[in-house]
């Protein structure tokens, strides 16, 4: 049993470093986010693909609401019940599951977080769905994504800024606000109609 959580602990080192890096929040801080989000303190948030709960966390301490940390990698969510209760921050539950099935009843979120996750899902369209079946009428989908750099030999999937302002207005949602916060992270917020 060790040996086998030491392998996955060991795996997720590269992505947790990168998760949890300083680098990262100087780039783009949670406080940040919440400042362009229009949250009421009573709000429920779905944070979709919550990896470390770098926006989990932040959003639990700022909202009396609950704070849904959904991914699909149990380690990960392990670090945010233990980051909770060593920060004795009680509002949020935790989600194992995967994008094509988002295990909440409909209308009951007012946001969902989706950030650095959106370009992994095929076909995204499915997913874009779900997240309308659980947004209630008005609630945002908020998206932060990284625009394709044009090297040749870039290998990391990606969406561009073009294409999922695009597929987001082909599910039916109202694109809000738009705009490039770096040379090549760009926010996106929806609004469920």
């Amino acid at each position: 049993m060790e040996n086998n959580f030491a392998k996955h602990t060991h795996h997720h080192n590269g992505k947790v470093a990168y998760l949890e890096s300083a680098a990262r929040r100087a780039e783009f801080s949670p406080a940040q986010l919440l400042d362009r989000m229009p949250l009421r303190k009573t709000d429920n948030v779905l944070d979709f693909g919550a990896g470390t709960g770098y926006f989990t966390l932040p959003l639990a301490k700022k909202l009396e609401g609950t704070v849904y940390a959904l991914d699909i990698d149990g380690a990960m969510l392990e670090m945010i019940r233990t980051k909770a209760e060593e920060q004795q921050i009680p509002n949020i539950q935790l989600i194992q599951g995967e994008s094509n099935r988002i295990p909440l009843p409909n209308a009951s979120i007012d946001h969902i977080v989706a950030s650095l996750v959106l370009h992994e899902i095929h076909p995204l369209e499915e997913t874009l769905q779900q997240f309308r079946n659980v947004l209630k009428i008005g609630g945002s989908l908020v998206c932060l994504e990284l625009e394709p750099k044009r090297a040749a030999n870039e290998k990391a999937p990606r969406i561009t800024y073009a294409e999922l302002e695009r597929k987001l207005e082909g599910s039916g949602m109202r694109i809000i606000k738009k705009q490039f916060l770096t040379d090549d992270l760009y926010l996106m917020i929806a609004e469920n109609q």
